[in-house]
């Protein structure tokens, strides 16, 4: 009788969590983002938030947690209640961190449910106009007449504008000092001051600044010339051969999230990006990704392999 009972229970909870799942959600939903408000990560936040709230019924509300390359709204969501109210929009420093940090607050393939891979996204070499650099070339050799004088500003240690600037380092030689900020914005900021002599910047946000002058563009990471900066050479145009570099954006949430949630979210969010939002996310640079959560959770698996290998060549720590 007691087996009865137990299987009895099991049944009524299955559907209590299937019938949860097909009116999700009934209340409003948070996504949360590790970084301050204007950069790449934060845009894209807003319009999956808004888009959403349209065909969900519900509020979807983008909440900023910025600090440690994402890691403190990461930790936030890791420990959040898995009914699926508590989202992540993540970002590259998540799978880069896990090489460089010993004890991350969290497990990155265990204590979050990957939702939906969004986009991919180049970054642009830019530098401060102050600076005797117009090409790749005058920049690698200005670096290398300054050892350990250039510094250059990113989103966080183990963040895709981090990376970016590693490698390049690493296939140049180019020694610069790493500044990391809480956000694109004020690294921008800086760098268009003259506080910061360069930046691997993500190209929607760099793009205002470069059209204004206040910083000079002179390569993009990706092997094909953005469209919105066509003017703009490639890093293997500019004679860097064998370069390429893109980051990665994408949703998830804690891990125990019901598998029904997960799936309405992925395919909310595909619908959306295959559709209202494709082309404001082409029109920002991005490389719209799509694809199931599995495919997604294979994806990061493979980054974080990538980025131990740049971490480890590179001496990369914790700052």
């Amino acid at each position: 009788m007691q087996f009865f009972r137990r299987v009895l229970l099991l049944f009524v909870l299955g559907f209590a969590l299937a019938a949860n799942a097909q009116v999700y959600p009934v209340k409003p939903v948070r996504i949360i983002v590790g970084f301050a408000p204007g950069g790449s990560v934060d845009i894209v936040a807003r319009l999956i938030a808004q888009k959403l709230g349209e065909t969900l019924g519900q509020p979807f509300v983008v909440e900023n947690k910025p600090g440690a390359t994402g890691f403190i709204a990461a930790e936030y969501v890791a420990k959040s209640a898995p009914d699926g109210y508590t989202l992540l929009m993540g970002a590259t420093g998540l799978t880069a961190g896990v090489s460089i940090y010993a004890k991350l607050p969290f497990d990155l393939l265990h204590d979050f449910a990957p939702v939906a891979h969004i986009a991919n996204q180049a970054n642009v070499l830019i530098v401060n106009p102050t600076l005797p650099a117009k090409s790749v070339a005058d920049f690698i050799s200005v670096a290398k007449s300054r050892p350990g004088k250039l510094n250059y500003g990113s989103t966080g240690t183990g963040s895709s504008l981090h990376m970016a600037a590693e490698m390049f380092s690493m296939m140049t030689g180019a020694s610069m000092v790493h500044v990391p900020y809480k956000g694109s914005a004020p690294a921008l900021t800086d760098l268009a001051g003259g506080q910061l002599d360069a930046m691997f910047e993500n190209v929607p946000t760099a793009i205002p600044f470069i059209q204004s002058g206040k910083v000079r563009a002179l390569a993009v990471t990706s092997t094909q010339r953005s469209a919105m900066l066509p003017d703009i050479p490639t890093m293997q145009d500019a004679g860097l051969s064998g370069y390429d570099f893109h980051g990665w954006l994408g949703v998830l949430a804690p891990a125990g999230t019901p598998k029904e949630v997960v799936a309405k979210l992925n395919a909310e969010i595909d619908r959306a990006i295959k559709g209202d939002l494709n082309k404001k996310l082409l029109d920002l640079g991005l490389d719209v990704v799509s694809g199931t959560p599995e495919q997604f959770a294979s994806y990061m698996r493979q980054d974080i392999d990538t980025y131990a290998k740049i971490v480890k060549a590179a001496g990369i720590t914790p700052q």
